[in-house]
Formats: structure tokens, sequence, C-alpha cells
């Protein structure tokens, strides 16, 4: 060969080419051409020869036969094949996976930098490949194989296909108890008709939530969990875990229901005599039945929760003969129907006059009978009459009316449907009659109840027939719940959840119209089969047997309780560990192997209640609205995330649309409400309560659920909708920029400012709270990140709702002017910015604060918005304080909106100012009608409904005090000291820096001369002469300096302000010295930027002697109007 191979594997060793693959990572470098032969360098497997140093190794490949070498990797832990270990390779040298370095090679130099953060696609790849799907919550084998040691086995991969892992387990879960001991009844009550729409109603509803939950379940990895799983992780924890709690109290309940299925078919149809309560007066049998349906389901649910306790595993494996028994039942009644055609079974039905009787304590359908040609009484004679001779007084519908035997089951071919195609609803301990028969009046229907008649156990209407067989349908999520045991959950849970849907709402429709087409119709309204001996209905419809039935649905509902004391326990579980609802940790534990022990407990506690109930007909409704409420709340979330269109969006089931999904939502709460409007509004409270607690004290989950995704949706709406124009003024609220100072450690300076923040919002509006870092991003992004912790620590401790914002800025004028104009976002904007006053400027050595101070106020004015100032910030009270009686004083120098009026208000909403009371003074001048004013701020106050004393203080044109010119001049000759204080500081370090500049170009000078000729003389400043001129200088300028200063004369315009300051002071100080708030308008800085320490000095003169102060400055714009 001609040619040089050198090997480049980019995945560092993590993804090694296997045998016979061709590797891109093998470059062809071509060589001088030295022939056409092909050298052997030595065996795949045996040790390559030794050749000199600098020598180019060439692999080539065993087989000379090959016309193209193929190159392979060579797996040995320390050659490649020509000699050379691998740590001196410079390229490939690095075989360590424990580094977790995935960069070898120099094709991705460019991103080497990067790998730690970003690994190379290959390596990802690979992990991917070995991603195992282990389930979520409650990981059972992983925990019990930990506890094998070295038995531990190898996971096997999943390998459960649509027919075993969903079709199978669909079909187990939706078919059950409510097909064998109601379905006939409901025929027989809701007629035909009725009972294909209730059928349709409630399978469609199925169908729908089948279709929408496909598409969620085929939108990634869905772990054990099902639909709570899908719920939480579509909608958010809130939702996931109320939807969650309620379809574990539905799996919990729907255990209780089979339960109570399992003790009715056992006491009613194969032992009756086990009871332990016997009825001695016919109408005591309903409490009879109802307390030994207490006793053994009691005793059933701690047998059944001991079963599960002790291994679970064994009710896994007694699975399919439970499933058997079901498909088994279900064909027997299909044997049955077609044996009717041919050959109807015989079961009579006695009928006295058109009543159905009871048929459990006479076997002769007859008055009288000859025997020996004596006529005699029959035990059904005894049964209405005194006793049992001919002229015994007898009950007068008995007497007036005969006895007739109908065929119970009369056959496919006998026309009964058309009798059984309409409803007979009735109240409680209505008799079932047959329309057709003859029947003559005349007994007392008081006396009706004590006779052995069939009669309806519960009053019937259509609604309560949903809420009962809706249970028939639920059980579609077991496919979902096993998607860790599939092969190819995304194909197999669409297809074996929809096709087990199809197959049971054809069995329940065929079912419906048999039933309604085979079965006379008073045999469909006895609920227990007492007209036939107590035989199971649909069992006598069976062939070849009734026990055939009667055996199946007992094991069949045995099952399925046990399914469900396996399964809501794990769920619980798995809500318990994701820890959403902190109360339910401690039902995250169980045994060693991860058994939930604990859940076990509280879930057979809750079906205990269900128990309790014992009625099968009540405790139906109970699960329906859990179940319908789970169903709901899966439309929603598929139908939000395909409205959204999240790009995280992209099920591989494509057969749904938010239509579908919309449907299936709007008719789970039409049938909540439909089947019971009271147990539909308690289910809704309990899943309100358990969002709202997990909202309050739940743990922050981010799932990038789908709520959160609307949230954003709606935000961005509202934002643009508040963009169109600005708020109307009965719509104004102070939207706040709260600006914060930091101490040296990132902490919260002013607490009590976001205390302020709270008091005055209520939770209400926008709040914003800002800070500023000197310096650079890059180096100060550590401290903002700290920062903007404490400040969120802070606001959570004040209980201030809203927004944290910290800029790094090169100096803090800037920063605070990019908070100011930048922070928020469209409409939702601050319009007020709310800042500390700067108590320590007057000791500041650097200006500085008190000039950002003052531009900050000019920002806000410049952008129209308001401003608070508080002084004494410290000393404003928490959230915790209750401010007893006293005063909020509001002085209303000039008008800015209605700032000032609006602010006391909303301070009093909170319970910390509840108590006080608002006062308002305005300031009159000499020429003002002070008692008019009043009367007209009184009146103003009126129309703007706020209930406030006024009060009008009149302020004199007095002379100015020789006081206000000494406190003047003093402020001036102050200003003028720091002035020059600043200009020798700036002098001096203009002056180093003129040294320093002067040196360097001489020295530099001297080089380049040095190099390119001879020395030329160059004159210059001297060191000593520099400093005698400066200091001379200086001493010139200071002398002319201090003769200024005590030469100064205060400025006019200085006096006049300081004389408003000291008078207003004077007057507010006498008014307000006691007020727990003292609210003023705050004068706006000078034009002329040199008076700027002036404003400060008149600022501190207007606030002397005042504890708590809220300076306010409006924002250009009415903020409070009279109109409604």
């Amino acid at each position: 060969m001609s040619e040089r191979f050198v090997v480049v594997p980019v995945d560092g060793g993590v993804g090694v080419a296997e045998e016979g693959e061709h590797s891109d990572a093998v470059v062809a470098d071509p060589a001088p051409d030295t022939g056409g032969s092909s050298s052997s360098s030595g065996s795949a497997g045996g040790a390559a020869e030794e050749k000199e140093a600098g020598e180019d190794s060439v692999f080539e490949q065993q087989d000379t036969s090959a016309v193209v070498p193929i190159l392979e990797y060579n797996r040995e832990p320390n050659k490649y094949g020509d000699g050379v270990p691998k740590e001196n390779s410079p390229f490939i040298n690095n075989t360590d996976n424990d580094k977790g370095n995935s960069y070898d090679g120099t094709n991705m130099a460019l991103f080497e930098e990067e790998m730690d953060s970003n690994p190379m696609v290959s390596s990802l790849l690979n992990k991917l490949a070995n991603y195992t799907n282990l389930t979520q919550g409650a990981q059972e084998h992983e925990e019990a194989e930990d506890d094998e040691g070295p038995k531990k086995k190898a996971v096997k991969s999943p390998q459960m296909g649509t027919f075993m892992g969903v079709y199978l387990p669909c079909l187990q879960n939706i078919l059950g108890v409510i097909l064998f001991l109601r379905l006939t009844w409901i025929v027989g009550t809701a007629g035909i008709l009725e009972s294909l729409a209730i059928v349709g109603l409630c399978c469609s509803c199925t169908m729908l939530t089948a279709i929408s939950m496909s598409a969620i379940a085929t939108n990634g990895v869905v772990p054990a969990g099902g639909s709570y799983y899908m719920i939480s992780r579509s909608l958010g924890p809130e939702f996931g875990g109320a939807v969650g709690l309620c379809f574990y109290l539905g799996t919990t309940f729907a255990g209780s229901m089979y339960i109570l299925g399992t003790i009715e078919i056992l006491l009613t149809y194969i032992v009756p005599k086990a009871a332990i309560f016997v009825a001695e007066k016919k109408e005591d049998e309903a409490d009879a039945l109802l307390n030994n349906m207490r006793v053994y389901g009691t005793c059933c649910l701690a047998l059944m929760a001991v079963v599960v306790f002790v291994g679970v595993k064994y009710v896994n494996k007694l699975a399919l003969v439970f499933l058997a028994c079901v498909i088994l039942s279900i064909l027997a009644i299909y044997a049955g129907v077609i044996k009717t055609i041919f050959e109807p079974p015989d079961f009579p039905v006695c009928m006295l006059g058109n009543r159905t009787l009871q048929n459990h304590n006479f076997d002769r359908c007859l008055k009288t009978e000859v025997i020996d040609n004596v006529t005699v009484t029959t035990k059904l004679w005894r049964l209405f009459c005194d006793g049992p001779e001919i002229n015994a007084t007898c009950n007068e519908y008995f007497v007036n009316n005969n006895v007739t035997s109908v065929q119970g089951i009369p056959g496919l071919t006998s026309g009964v449907i058309s009798e059984n195609m309409w409803s007979e609803y009735g109240p409680l301990a209505m008799l079932v009659e047959n329309k057709k028969l003859i029947a003559v009046g005349g007994s007392d229907s008081a006396q009706d109840i004590y006779m052995p008649y069939v009669v309806n156990d519960i009053t019937t209407f259509f609604t309560l027939l949903v809420g009962i067989y809706f249970p028939s349908v639920t059980g579609i999520m077991a496919g979902s719940n096993r998607s860790g045991d599939l092969r190819d959950a995304q194909k197999s849970i669409p297809i074996g959840t929809i096709l087990a849907i199809a197959t049971t709402s054809i069995i329940y429709i065929t079912c419906v119209v048999l039933f309604g087409a085979c079965i006379e119709g008073v045999l469909l309204r006895d609920k227990f089969g007492d007209s036939v001996k107590g035989n199971l209905v649909i069992g006598t419809l069976s062939w070849p047997s009734p026990w055939v039935i009667v055996i199946g649905s007992f094991f069949s509902c045995c099952g399925a309780g046990l399914q469900s004391l396996t399964g809501a326990p794990r769920l619980l579980q798995a809500i318990a560990r994701d820890g959403i609802v902190p109360f339910l940790q401690v039902f995250g534990h169980g045994k060693a192997n991860g058994e939930p022990t604990w859940a076990l407990l509280l879930t057979a506690g809750i079906c205990e209640i269900g128990i309790l109930i014992a009625s099968l007909d009540a405790v139906a409704p109970i699960l329906s609205m859990f179940f319908l409420m789970c169903y709901l709340f899966v439309n929603l979330a598929c139908a939000v995330q395909t409205l959204l269109r999240t790009p995280n969006w992209r099920p591989r089931f494509k057969y749904y649309h938010w239509a579908l999904s919309f449907l299936g939502m709007s008719l789970c709460l039409a049938l909540m409400f439909i089947s019971s409007w009271y147990y539909a509004i308690v289910a809704m409270a309990i899943a309100s309560c358990i969002y709202k607690y997990i909202e309050y004290r739940g743990a922050e989950k981010e799932w990038g659920d789908g709520i959160r995704g609307l949230s954003l949706n709606a935000a961005r709406y509202a934002l643009i909708r508040l963009e169109e124009a600005p708020p109307h003024t009965k719509n104004w609220r102070p939207q706040l920029l709260v600006l914060l100072n930091l101490d040296s450690d990132q902490g919260v300076k002013h607490p009590r400012l976001l205390s302020l923040t709270t008091q005055l919002k209520a939770g209400k509006g926008l709040t914003i709270v800002g800070n500023v870092l000197e310096g650079t991003y890059l180096t100060k992004e550590a401290e903002a990140k700290k920062a903007e912790q404490n400040i969120k620590s802070s606001m959570s401790t004040e209980r201030t709702k809203g927004f944290c914002h910290v800029v790094v800025s090169s100096n803090l004028r800037d920063g605070f002017s990019h908070l100011i104009q930048s922070a928020g976002l469209g409409g939702m904007k601050h319009n007020t910015v709310l800042m500390a006053w700067p108590g320590t400027w007057r000791q500041s050595n650097d200006s500085q604060s008190w000039k950002n101070f003052i531009e900050t106020v000019r920002e806000t004015t410049a952008a129209h918005q308001a401003l608070l100032v508080a002084k004494n910030v410290d000393s404003f009270p928490t959230n915790q304080d209750r401010l007893g009686e006293g005063t909020i004083d509001v002085w209303w120098v000039v008008h800015d909106g209605g700032m000032l009026m609006l602010l006391p208000f909303l301070l009093r909403q909170h319970k910390v100012w509840r108590k006080c009371k608002m006062r308002i003074f305005t300031v009159a001048q000499m020429d003002d009608n002070s008692i008019q004013m009043k009367k007209d701020l009184q009146m103003f106050l009126y129309h703007l409904r706020l209930d406030a004393e006024v009060e009008v203080v009149e302020m004199h044109d007095n002379d100015i005090s020789a006081f206000t010119y000494e406190k003047t001049l003093m402020m001036e000759q102050r200003s003028q000291m720091l002035k020059q204080m600043q200009l020798s500081r700036t002098e001096r370090e203009r002056e180093a820096q003129l040294i320093h500049d002067r040196n360097t170009a001489s020295h530099a000078t001297i080089n380049d001369k040095a190099e390119s000729g001879p020395e030329r003389v160059h004159m210059t400043w001297t060191k000593d002469k520099l400093f005698t001129e400066r200091n001379r200088n200086r001493e010139c300028n200071a002398n002319v300096a201090v003769r200024d200063l005590f030469n100064m004369k205060p400025n006019q315009s200085n006096v006049r302000r300081m004389h408003t300051a000291i008078k207003l002071n004077e007057v507010v100080v006498n008014k307000s010295q006691g007020a727990h708030l003292v609210l003023l308008n705050m004068p706006g800085p000078p034009k002329n930027r040199g008076g700027d320490e002036n404003y400060m000095e008149f600022l501190e003169v207007l606030l002397e002697g005042l504890n708590r102060v809220l300076l306010v400055r409006g924002g250009g714009r009415e903020v409070i109007t009279i109109y409604s």
C-alpha cells in the first residue's frame, strides 16, 4: 500500500467502532509512491514488531486477498499495534473515562475549551443509547436488587408488546363488577334506548380521553405514575398533585367497590346462609344486607391488604387468571344468547296480577293445588293469608288477582325487545310490574312493603344510572401505567388503549341490546334476582350454567380489588416522592424493597370508608367523580399543549386535535354534574384545596408544564394590550421601582423600605426592586447573583411580591439611569420610584452620593414618573407592627396630580396603618380666604370619597430673620470650602499625573535620540522648580480663598429659599411632630446645577425635627379622580 493511515477517534474512547464497521475517524494520508506491494506488520491479535524511532506505522488487513485494506481498532489497553504506548501518542492519549473528558484529536480543537459543558455528539449519543427506562417514584426493582448483593442480576430490557402489555390489562380493568351485577338492571330501568345513550356518553368520554392520553403518552418517555405523571408534567405540580390525589382516591374507592361487589356475589348468590345479620321482617332486609356487607367487606379488605403486603408478585401472577375469568364469563354470556334462539333456559317468573313475586319461600307459582282430589293451599298462600286454610283472611290484591308464570328468558326471537325499549324509572319501594298483564286493584299500598313483592331498593332516574354505570368504562390508564415494561411504549399505548376501549364499547353496546332482546323486563329490573330464586340475572342467560358467571365474576371482582390495592399505594408513593405535597412525605417510605407500607395502610383506611357506606350504588358515583376529574385534566393538558404549540410538543401519535380534547373535557365536566352535582362540587372543592395547598406550601418544581406556557402567552397578550393606551386615571396605582442600597457583603441596608413597599402595594400592581453594582458584568457576575439572591430573600421575608433587577454598570449614576429608563416590559413599566433619603450625605467625603440622588430626582421628573423619598426609613413600621390610634398627616403645598391624597388611602388598606386617621393640611397666603379654602377642600375630599380632617395653615409674610441670613451664609461658606477642597484634591491628582507623563516622555525621547543620532540639548522643568512654583501658587490661592470666604454675602435667592424651608418646617413640626407619618411635597432641584448642594441643605432644614417623612413628587399627571 502506498498510503499512511492516521487514526483520530473523536470520541476519546467512548464510542468505539464495532468490528466490521467503517469508521469515519480514519483519514487517508497519501505518502510518496514506494511501490504497489503491501508489507505485513503483524497479526491483528499479536504484538506488533518494533520499528525505529521516527518511522510511520502502517496498519494492514490480515486477509491478503482483500483489495481494499480495512482498518480496525485494536482493543489492547496499551498499544495501537505499532509498538507506541497510548499515553505517548500525540493525538490519542486519553482513555481515562473517569475524568469525563470527551475530547481527543485536532479536528475539534476549536471547541476544546467548551468540552466540559458541551459534550461531543458521539459521547452524548452513546449515553442515550445506554439509557434504561426505569420507573420514577417507586423503584422497587433497583432497591430489591441492591439487597441481593452478589446475586444481583442484570435488569432485563422491557419486552412486553401491545397485546400483553396494554390491550389485555386495559380490557381487564375496564370490564368488571358493573357489567355482571348492574348492567341488566340498568337496561331494565332505563330501557334500551336510554341505556345506549348512557353507554355512548361514557364510552365517548373515555375514547376522547384515550386520544388525548395517547398524544401525551407519546410525547416523550412516561415513567410509572400514569395519569399523575402525564398531568403533572403537562399542567404543573399544582394541577398534577390535585388530580393525582383525586386519581388516587378514585382508585382507592374503586377497590371499595370491587370488594363490595365480591361480598354481594358471595352473600347473595354463592352462600346466602353465611349472612351474620338475618332480617326477621321484610322491611329490615336492606339494613341487614348492608350490615353483612360492612362486616364481610372489612374482613375481605383486611385479607386483601395482607396479601398485597406479603407478596405483590403473587397478585401480578394471578392477574392472568382473573382476566381469564372475565373473558370466559363474557363468552358464556354470548353463548347463552345464541342458545336462547334454539332453546331458551327455563327460569319462570311468578306474577301476581302484574306484580313480580320474590321466589324464595315457595316452590310452585300457584295459590292452591289439588292433591288426591283435595284442594290444598300452597306456600305462596301462606305468604298472603293468615293461615293455610282455604277460608283464611287474605290480602285483598291476592284475592282479586290470579297468579301467572312468565318465562324470564323468552329468547332472542321472542320480540321482547320492543317492550324493553323504554324506561321504567320510579321511587324507592316502587313495585316491579309488567304493564301487559291484567291486574285488579284494591290493595293497601302501605301493606305492600310487607308482602313478598320485588321492589325498587333505591329511587331511580337517568342521571343516577350514569353515575353508577361510569365506573365500568374506567381503567383506560392501565396501559400507560405499564409504560416502563413495554418494548415500544409510544407505539403500544395508543393502539392498545384505543383498541381496548373499542372492544369494550362493542361488548357493552351488544350486551345492552342482547339483554333487552332476550330477558323479560320484570326480570331485568329485579336487581338481585329475587324472582328467579336468588340467581344472578345475567347468570340465568349464560351457558352452560349460571355458576360460570357467578364464579367468574367473583374472581374477577377479587382480582380487580387486589389490583386497586396494589396500584393505589404506588400512585400515592409516586406523589409523595415527588415532594410536591409536604404532609405526604411519610408515605414515600416503605419496606427495604420499596413496597409502600405506609401508603398501603392509608389506602386500606380510605377503602374502609367505602366499605362502611356498604352500598355499591352509593360508592360508584363517588369514584366516578374522581375518575372524571382525572380524565378532564388529561384532556385539558392535551388541549393546552396543542393550542400553545410549545416547541417540545411533538407527539408521535398524530390523530389528535385540540377540538377533540376540548370536547372530551366538556363531556367529562357534563358527566360529573349529570351523575351527581353535589358530589361534583365536593370533588372540585377537594381538588381546589389540594391545588391551593401545593401552591402555598408545596415544594417548588419546574417541569416545563403547559400552565406555565399558558401564563407566558396570557402575559404576552396582556402586555400587548397594555401597550395600546396608557391607563385611565381610575386604574392608576403606583407601580413601584424600589432603589435599594446594599452593604459591602451585598446585604440589604434598609429592609424597612421593602416593608413600606408591601404596605403601600398590598400585593397589587407591579413592584421592581432594583440595585446597581459598580464595575463590569464579567468581573461582577458572582456578586450580582449574590445580591439578587439576598434581595429576593429580603423580599420574601418582608412579603414583597415583585421582581428583582440587579444591574452592573461602570458607574452608579449610569446604572440608576438605566434602571429608571428600562426597568419593566411593555405596558408593565413602573410609574413611581421609591428610594431612601441619603442620611449621611454631609458626613461623606465623596460628594457623588448626593449628586447621584439629585440626578435621580431630575431623571424621574424628565421621565414623568412620580418619586417617593423615605426619610428615617429604618424607623418605619414592619409588617408585623400594628400602629395604634394616630394620624397620617398630609401637607399639601402644591398640587402634584393627587399623589398626596392617594398614598394615605393605599397605606390605610394595610393592617399596619388601618387604625390611623388621615389629616390634610394646606398652606394659605396672606391674600387667600382660608375659610373658603377649607370649605372647598372638604368638598373636594367628599367628592374623592376620602375621610380626612382638613386644616388650613396661614403663613404670614414675616421679615426674614437674622437667623435665616446666618444659616444661609453658613451653608454657602461650607459649600465654597468643600468646592475648594475638592478642587485642591483634583489639582494634586492632575499635577501627579502631569509629572508622570513628562518623566515618561523625557525617558522615551532620550532613548530615541540615543538610537537615532547625536544628543541635543533638551530644556524641561526640574522637579524642585516645579514644587516651588506649585506651593507659591497654592499659598497665593489659599489666601485669596480665605479672604473671599470672610467677605461673602449670601445669595438673595438662597436666602428666600432658606426662609421658606425654616418657616414651613416650624409649622409642620408644630402640627405634625406626633404623627405616625408625614407626607410632604418635595421641592424640585434647581435648574442651575451649581446650587445642588444648597438644595440638599434646604431639604435637610425642611425635614428637621420630623421622624417618619415621605417626600412626594408627582409624575405630571392626575392620579385620582372624582368620577366613578
